[in-house]
């Protein structure tokens, strides 16, 4: 039985995720990734902790982050603090996260911020809203392939949503015309048969 020729090896071939060399190449197998970044973003999972869980309570085990902290200083700190906020969406963008779960994580982003803006009470919700971290939660789904799941919980957050917003139209539409009545019996008076 003749032998077989190594096999010949280029330097920019590419294995798939978790396939090993075969004989001739470099014994290595390379970690799973998307699209060549490494399924957890350190620098994701960096901000979210330091945005919302850096520091303990004393007495208790509930963590408050950079976040509510930099909301006490309106308009800098919470530009800082959305900043960081913003560079979690990057790395979704990077990811190839699909557009309603990157406008599920804006819309995190934007509930946060307008916290940010709330006199005293702001930055005790942002404390508890935490929205880096669930958007760190969305980012690291996606990666780990449960594309579904993920998909699922924006579109139900999209339902109640639209849900609020449809209630919110129905009021204000009840409130119109009720003032258009109001408008119209203070003009016109009541009828005399």
């Amino acid at each position: 039985m003749p032998s077989q020729p190594p096999r010949e090896i280029h330097i920019d071939e590419i294995l798939r995720a978790g396939q090993k060399a075969e004989p001739g190449m470099s014994d290595t197998t390379f970690e799973p990734s998307v699209n060549g970044m490494p399924l957890e973003s350190d620098v994701a999972k960096f901000l979210a902790r330091w945005l919302d869980n850096i520091l303990r309570i004393p007495g208790t085990d509930f963590k408050i982050g950079l976040d509510p902290i930099l909301a006490l200083f309106p308009g800098f700190g919470s530009t800082i603090a959305s900043g960081g906020g913003l560079i979690i969406l990057i790395e979704a963008v990077r990811s190839r996260v699909s557009v309603p779960v990157l406008m599920h994580m804006a819309f995190n982003l934007f509930i946060n911020t307008l916290f940010d803006y709330i006199p005293a009470l702001g930055p005790v919700a942002s404390a508890f809203f935490k929205s880096n971290s669930r958007n760190l939660r969305l980012l690291q789904d996606w990666q780990a392939g449960h594309h579904e799941n993920v998909k699922r919980s924006t579109w139900r957050l999209f339902l109640v949503l639209g849900c609020i917003i449809a209630v919110l139209i129905g009021m204000l539409a009840g409130l119109f015309a009720l003032y258009v009545w109001l408008l119209a019996n203070l003009f016109h008076g009541p009828s005399i048969p």
